[in-house]
């Protein structure tokens, strides 16, 4: 190994987003991926000794427990894996001299603005899901480390996970008709964006780094609805099988779920942009991109 490389852990090595990070990192990065079963987040004794035992310059965190519906129910695994976890992280990070990148998402806040959150604004879960990540962003920002991103996110799809653009696909390939929501809106992100932007981070030097919470989305937003009709409309330009011939947008009350979802999560990127100098894509021009390789990562 060049011993010039820095040595990056990747936690929840095997998720969606993680898998985009470790296929765009930068060269100067050597990973050692982490997840279960071999490594569980909730192990407080596990994550210290194996982060010492690498010694890590970064550690990016994408493990999360992201059912959002099952947190209703199981909201004490989520605490556990959403909230005690990236506080043991931080506490390695802290043991060891490492930057600590941990993801977070919209769910932090109630929704009921109407003009894009920032990093500022106050936060107010709606569910379990959201509060348990909450709590890990309170861990990470009371844990006396002072060298860390927290990155808040939404509506992330990509290759090799579960996300909203291939269940689309798959009932638009089943059903003549889809019926999707409307009133909630949001901004859809890309993974491969998400991860550049964690590079783009890394990127600055460490004395000038300003760290904290930073939102971090594809630019642009659409409703569910919205999201669905273009997804559709990109998959029979790529002649991907499409049964469906109406796409009718409903409200939040006539498709009741478990977990509270807030109606608005548009984020204003405006601290991302200004401090690395880059602006993030439109979630159409995004999406058209995963369209040309989510078969082929």
């Amino acid at each position: 190994m060049n011993n010039d490389r820095k040595k990056l852990a990747l936690i929840g090595a095997n998720g969606m987003l993680a898998r985009m990070v470790r296929h765009v990192a930068p060269s100067i990065y050597d990973i050692t991926s982490f997840d279960l079963p071999d490594f569980d987040i909730t192990n407080r004794d596990l994550v210290l000794s194996a982060m010492m035992h690498l010694r890590p310059y970064v550690i990016v965190n994408c493990a999360a427990y992201t059912d959002v519906d099952r947190c209703e129910t199981n909201e004490e695994l989520a605490l556990l894996v959403n909230g005690s976890g990236p506080g043991y992280l931080a506490e390695a990070a802290l043991d060891t001299g490492a930057t600590l990148v941990h993801i977070s998402t919209d769910y932090v806040f109630t929704g009921d603005k109407t003009e894009p959150y920032s990093e500022d604004d106050p936060t107010g879960p709606l569910s379990s899901y959201g509060q348990s990540k909450l709590e890990g962003e309170k861990a990470i920002m009371s844990s006396g480390l002072s060298r860390y991103f927290i990155i808040r996110t939404s509506w992330l799809y990509g290759p090799g996970g579960k996300n909203f653009v291939e269940t689309i696909l798959r009932l638009a390939g089943e059903r003549e008709e889809l019926r999707i929501v409307a009133d909630q809106h949001g901004s859809p992100t890309y993974t491969e964006d998400l991860a550049n932007a964690i590079s783009s981070l890394l990127e600055i030097e460490d004395a000038q780094r300003p760290y904290g919470i930073y939102h971090v989305s594809n630019s642009g937003s659409c409703s569910w609805y919205e999201f669905a009709v273009e997804i559709v409309r990109l998959a029979r330009l790529n002649k991907l099988p499409i049964k469906v011939e109406r796409i009718i947008p409903i409200s939040t009350e006539d498709f009741p779920l478990p977990a509270k979802r807030p109606s608005y999560s548009v984020f204003s990127k405006q601290k991302y942009e200004t401090i690395t100098g880059q602006i993030m894509p439109e979630w159409r021009e995004s999406l058209i991109k995963y369209f040309a390789v989510r078969q082929t990562l």
